[in-house]
């Protein structure tokens, strides 16, 4: 029709010249420059959460992040900003870090006779630096997972979109953040097509019971920490458009949630949306991406075969889950919105307070708990003390009268910026709180044990709120500790399964992780049934919310893990990225060494030319080098993770791409 959708491609440069204002001179291309005139939306095959594989159309051209966010909403997917897009691994990514990766031969100059890069490319970043950079990537081509065109994908649902015409202009698309009608959980404006009889539904809020074996073959279980860390080797720079990270057409991405900060998850609107959290927190379970205990695995056994059943039956408009607001714990309200709450609690008046009828009094908890701090070649039995929590401290005594008048204090704990970890077993009575306490050495472990479920999730629940800078006079106190209750309730055996293990053909390994399939298939199912007596009665959208609500109180959640060397320091280390703070981690056991708070960073930054990655923090500064994925990935998920923090609930608010870049963009 014509040709608007064109543009100029500069392989040697390996850039766009989207700046149409100046001239080929002006942008350096000189008489023997090669220059291909091609459309800017090409076809690309594009792996979804759940497996599924979509063939779409997508801006080549433009930044990864607004290419994210244009097929978000094509999808009818809101939030797009908690998405990305990633080259897809191979298991030889899991045996390296990136910059250890065998080198490919490429051709002379890596151009191919046509002028083409080479599809199968390790290039991560441009070969020159992107706008505004400083100028120190240039020439530094970053190693990271290539894509394959020669392994060849399932068959794939094709999407049809408004620049198959040609016509497509390159308008920037911002969403409304406030849920507006204009995302689609039905996908109403796709046009989905079936190829060899695929069967898929024609709606993504519905993914088939099992995924086709080819796409479940070329998944990669991680067996180590180091394994884990390096899976986060392909994610794409946001700041760079697709082509210029080695993606050609028909090439293959995987579309992934990058950060686990969900927001605003609507089940009126967000059907698409949980489904596919809820699928990709399935496949990181069942992958031994994030690890959970039998008695959890089995819960979330029971919630996914609640969910197939469910799928086939009509569900109601409305799923009750909107009437009592149940919805998936979400880390927003992080250390910033502490005050805040804390404000608001004050003002408001809390149920909490020991002393109701007096609004000045502190809030405390009391109880007798059995505490335990290892030592070294020493094995230790819990003793009992009595413990009370005020104002972020815990403090133990020795006996009753010592804490009532409050002498003689044994020990006194300061739990804001501890780590909080969950270690509950219950069909042995186990109800433990793992803190891992700041100090000088690092991070110094102790144990408080609970007698039961209640005193386990009062305790737990103050903890939690403590590390993050929260009293017990916060308004969110008897929330998380329901949903703690909650949690454990769905892992509890009921003595009889309500289905008759003979009347389901249960295929246990949809079901149950490797790491739990020793067991015998029909002694699996049995136990899969009895757990799926808690969840019987939840509907489709009741179940995938309490599925995603169960993978979020892991001990592990949202916990992205690179393997990293600090300054001054010979050995590899792990450091954990999370909504809230970065970890310095033993990279064999996952023990937490140090952490460092967001609300107390002051900034960070990027050394290009040494590849060093500098925070400040007011403690102090912290320097490191990436191994197992470049510093302009763990820059973007610090950044990211700050963007995220300041959306807000303000009905007009709409995504500001230029404040993501300057966040996540590493250069100024």
């Amino acid at each position: 029709m014509d040709w608007s959708d064109h543009a100029l491609w500069w392989p040697k440069e390996n850039i766009w010249l989207t700046r149409t204002r100046s001239t080929l001179d002006q942008c350096g291309v000189h008489a023997d420059a090669l220059l291909h005139f091609t459309p800017m939306h090409k076809n690309l095959k594009v792996q979804l959460p759940d497996l599924r594989y979509l063939d779409m159309r997508v801006d080549f051209s433009i930044k990864t992040f607004s290419a994210v966010v244009h097929v978000c909403k094509e999808l009818g997917i809101r939030y797009p900003e908690e998405l990305s897009f990633c080259k897809p691994l191979e298991p030889n990514h899991l045996k390296y870090n990136y910059k250890d990766m065998p080198k490919k031969k490429h051709h002379e100059n890596g151009v191919n006779k046509n002028g083409h890069l080479p599809a199968d490319t390790n290039t991560f970043i441009a070969n020159s630096s992107p706008a505004g950079s400083t100028g120190s990537l240039e020439h530094t081509p970053i190693m990271c997972a290539p894509v394959t065109p020669s392994r060849m994908p399932p068959s794939s649902t094709p999407i049809s979109s408004p620049a198959t015409n040609g016509t497509w202009k390159k308008n920037g698309f911002t969403p409304d953040l406030n849920g507006s009608a204009s995302y689609s959980p039905n996908v109403t404006n796709l046009s989905l097509e079936y190829l060899n009889g695929s069967g898929f539904d024609s709606s993504l809020a519905h993914t088939p019971p099992t995924p086709s074996p080819e796409a479940r073959r070329h998944l990669l279980r991680p067996k180590s920490l180091i394994e884990k860390a390096r899976m986060n080797v392909g994610w794409l720079d946001s700041s760079l458009s697709i082509m210029e990270q080695g993606v050609r057409e028909h090439d293959t991405l995987c579309l992934k949630f990058k950060f686990y900060s969900f927001y605003d998850l609507n089940p009126k609107y967000d059907a698409i949306r949980i489904n596919q959290i809820y699928e990709q927190a399935k496949w990181q379970i069942l992958n031994e991406e994030i690890d959970c205990t039998e008695e959890e695995m089995l819960m979330f056994a029971a919630l996914q075969l609640q969910i197939n059943l469910q799928a086939s039956q009509p569900q109601q408009l409305q799923s009750s889950i909107e009437s009592n607001g149940a919805t998936p714990v979400s880390p927003l309200d992080d250390d910033i919105d502490a005050a805040l709450n804390n404000l608001q609690t004050t003002l408001e008046g809390s149920t909490i307070s020991t002393h109701a009828n007096d609004i000045t009094s502190v809030p405390e908890l009391k109880d007798q708990l059995r505490f335990l701090k290892p030592k070294r070649f020493t094995l230790k039995a819990y003793k009992k003390y009595w413990f009370t929590c005020r104002d972020l401290h815990l403090y133990m005594f020795k006996t009753r009268e010592d804490m009532v008048h409050n002498i003689n204090c044994v020990m006194n704990i300061n739990l804001k910026g501890c780590e909080v970890t969950p270690d509950v077993h219950l069909s042995q009575n186990k109800y433990v709180i793992k803190l891992e306490v700041p100090s000088t050495d690092g991070m110094t472990e102790m144990y408080i044990r609970c007698d039961d479920e209640t005193q386990y999730s009062r305790w737990m629940a103050c903890c939690r709120l403590a590390a993050k800078g929260r009293s017990l006079a916060d308004s969110s106190y008897e929330t998380e500790k329901q949903t703690i209750l909650d949690f454990l309730n769905l892992q509890r055996r009921a003595e009889q399964p309500v289905i008759n293990p003979s009347s389901l053909d249960i295929q246990v390994e949809d079901y149950i992780s490797p790491k739990y399939l020793k067991k015998s298939k029909g002694k699996l199912t049995q136990r899969i049934l009895e757990a799926h007596t808690n969840v019987k009665d939840l509907p489709l959208m009741e179940a995938k919310i309490n599925y995603i609500k169960a993978w979020q109180l892991l001990p592990d959640f949202g916990i992205t893990l690179f393997v990293v060397k600090f300054m001054d320091c010979k050995k590899e280390e792990l450091l954990g990225v999370a909504y809230n703070r970065i970890m310095k981690m033993d990279i064999h056991t996952g023990d937490h060494q140090k952490t460092w708070r967001f609300n107390t960073m002051k900034a960070w930054n990027i050394n290009w030319e040494i590849k060093h990655m500098m925070v400040q923090f007011e403690e102090g500064n912290i320097v490191f080098s990436s191994l197992s994925a470049d510093c302009k990935v763990v820059h973007e998920f610090i950044g990211g993770y700050i963007f995220l923090s300041t959306r807000s609930k303000d009905a007009s608010q709409t995504l500001n791409e230029e404040l993501f870049h300057k966040l996540t963009g590493g250069w100024s």
